[in-house]
């Protein structure tokens, strides 16, 4: 029998899950990618085992970071016969991530923001018309 390591979120893990969800990352994204900056490399199985995630929910999540940019894959022949495994990694530094993701939030945040403007300028015109 072979000895697998599992690798488990430590408390400022969680808490760097907990800020991410908090911007509007979703949780299976958030845990995944905490999970992947934490290790050099990581299967699928790896990833279900130490975020506590189902195989659906970690390739939801794998196919929206691949989509990103965020990571990178390679193939693996499988110990027994069989598919070859993916090994994935972050395809950039966490940091380099994270300001990627600060950058489409002040985005969203500066769309957000024109268009209550545009709704403000639309009851002020609305106001004079009515007056």
């Amino acid at each position: 029998m072979r000895s697998e390591q599992v690798l488990f979120f430590t408390q400022k893990e969680e808490e760097f899950v907990d800020l991410l969800i908090g911007i509007g990352i979703r949780r299976n994204l958030a845990k995944v990618l905490v999970f992947l900056s934490s290790t050099s490399e990581a299967t699928s199985r790896d990833i279900e085992r130490g975020t506590d995630l189902r195989q659906p929910e970690v390739s939801i999540a794998m196919s929206r970071l691949h989509t990103e940019g965020w990571i990178e894959s390679r193939e693996s022949k499988a110990e027994s016969k069989g598919r070859p495994v993916k090994i994935y990694r972050l395809g950039h530094p966490i940091n380099a991530i994270v300001d990627q993701i600060e950058a489409d939030k002040r985005s969203e945040a500066e769309l957000q923001r024109q268009t209550m403007q545009q709704l403000r300028d639309l009851l002020s015109q609305r106001e004079l018309t009515v007056s």
